[in-house]
């Protein structure tokens, strides 16, 4: 069993509401869990221990990605300032229709590759052609949870090949992969569609990831069409009898806070996303307090343009101050709760992910905090929220693997993965017209 020792770091964590800073720690990891953490020097250590100098680097849980397509980094800056229905309709439908499987085999590299570096060890993703995605994951070295992406127009048959899908990779990459089920959202599926992936995932033993009530029209249009909001949609069809991952949530109606924390159910929420596209913002202490786990998410490049929880816990945080009108809401130890505890929360990680503790799994980033925008360092944690960016993560391991060391990847090749993305987007920017993979409602 391989044996890390992390010497000399800085560490953060979050328990109970409260935040730990310990200055100068060991971190030591047999296997894929945390053994043992102590003042540096403290341990016992085999003498076969491989070190990892971290003097000066804060330690923090690795990054929980709870929502992304992480593929759609092929799109990045080609759907901008747009509305909402311009950019589903007209951009990233028809963009979307050129895809290959090997096409989302290298993108998937990228923005994995992004996101080691970004400090994200763990991300769930919502995409096409999930085989490559997975095969890319298996080979990057980072924990997933992945789903392939189905529309209701795509058929049982369409779904059934996704449950193919979960079956094959369930449990895969040394226990890093997880699958669930996709249906895209109620606005693309149906009732019936959304009953039948119900079945399969209660059948199978696993979770369901959708989007659901991201703008208000939305929720209109399900009044529309079947006299209830799209939670509700998802309580009568059975969706949310297994764990469900609800992707943005912003446009709850009141009957809905009560639905939800009733059932096994998390939200991603993803604050630049919803910047950019002029949606508004989720209430996110309204679902705190009655229990709905909240995590935090990228979405996808082409409505946020990076891969970064950094900037997405910053950007938590000013929001919700700005939509209360009062700079006491959502205080540091919240926003740093809801990155780590309840990001694990989401995805159902809880108990092993989210926290440095033994015992939990090695999933870890180390910070430089060298930076000029990080000194002084009267406040280190208040630093990592408003002054960190990716470009500050220095080494990450995953499952007690390092997966970056001094900013330098090591299981992916960054340049080969360029090249190999360069050399389709010609082919790929294209949007024929007539040509999308599905229609976005208007």
């Amino acid at each position: 069993m391989q044996t890390l020792l992390i010497e000399g770091c800085d560490l953060l964590t979050v328990e109970n509401g409260n935040v730990r800073f310990l200055p100068h720690q060991d971190i030591l990891i047999e296997g894929t869990y945390i053994k043992a953490i102590g003042p540096t020097g403290s341990l016992s250590v085999p003498k076969e221990a491989t070190r990892l100098s971290a003097q000066g680097l804060l330690a923090i849980p690795g990054l929980i990605n709870t929502h992304a397509h992480v593929p759609m980094v092929l799109f990045r800056g080609l759907a901008e300032d747009v509305t909402i229905e311009s950019w589903f309709n007209d951009y990233i439908f028809p963009l979307e229709s050129n895809l290959t499987p090997e096409d989302v085999y290298w993108g998937a590299l990228l923005g994995l590759a992004e996101m080691i570096e970004a400090g994200i060890t763990y991300v769930a993703d919502h995409y096409f052609f999930m085989d490559e995605v997975a095969q890319a994951v298996s080979e990057a070295g980072l924990r997933a949870n992945l789903v392939w992406a189905v529309f209701g127009h795509e058929g049982e048959q369409k779904l059934a090949r996704t449950v193919e899908f979960v079956k094959r990779w369930q449990g895969t990459a040394e226990g890093r992969i997880t699958t669930w089920l996709g249906p895209h959202a109620p606005y693309t599926t149906t009732p019936d569609f959304l009953r039948l992936c119900a079945h399969y995932a209660r059948d199978l033993d696993v979770g369901i990831h959708i989007h659901v009530s991201e703008t208000a029209a939305q929720v209109a249009h399900s009044h529309q069409l079947y006299g209830m909001s799209p939670v509700r949609v998802l309580l009568e069809s059975g969706v949310l009898e297994v764990p469900t991952l609800l992707a943005h949530c912003l446009y709850p109606e009141e009957e809905d806070y009560k639905i939800l924390a009733d059932h096994p159910t998390g939200i991603a929420h993803a604050p630049k996303t919803y910047l950019k596209l002029g949606m508004g913002t989720a209430p996110v202490s309204r679902f705190r307090s009655v229990g709905i786990p909240v995590g935090l998410a990228t979405d996808g490049a082409v409505s946020n343009n990076t891969l970064d929880i950094l900037e997405q816990m910053r950007l938590l945080a000013l929001t919700q101050k700005d939509a209360a009108h009062d700079s006491t809401v959502m205080p540091i130890a919240e926003v740093l709760a809801m990155a780590f505890l309840d990001g694990a929360r989401v995805v159902r990680q809880d108990g092993v992910l989210g926290a440095l503790k033994p015992g939990f799994l090695a999933d870890i980033a180390l910070l430089r905090q060298d930076r000029l925008a990080m000194f002084p360092r009267y406040n280190p944690v208040a630093n990592l929220i408003y002054s960190a960016s990716a470009q500050d993560v220095d080494t990450v391991i995953c499952n007690g693997q390092v997966l970056m060391q001094n900013r330098r990847l090591l299981t992916l090749d960054r340049e080969r993965i360029k090249e190999e993305v360069q050399r389709r987007l010609e082919r790929l920017n294209q949007r024929v017209p007539g040509r999308r993979i599905a229609t976005y409602p208007v």
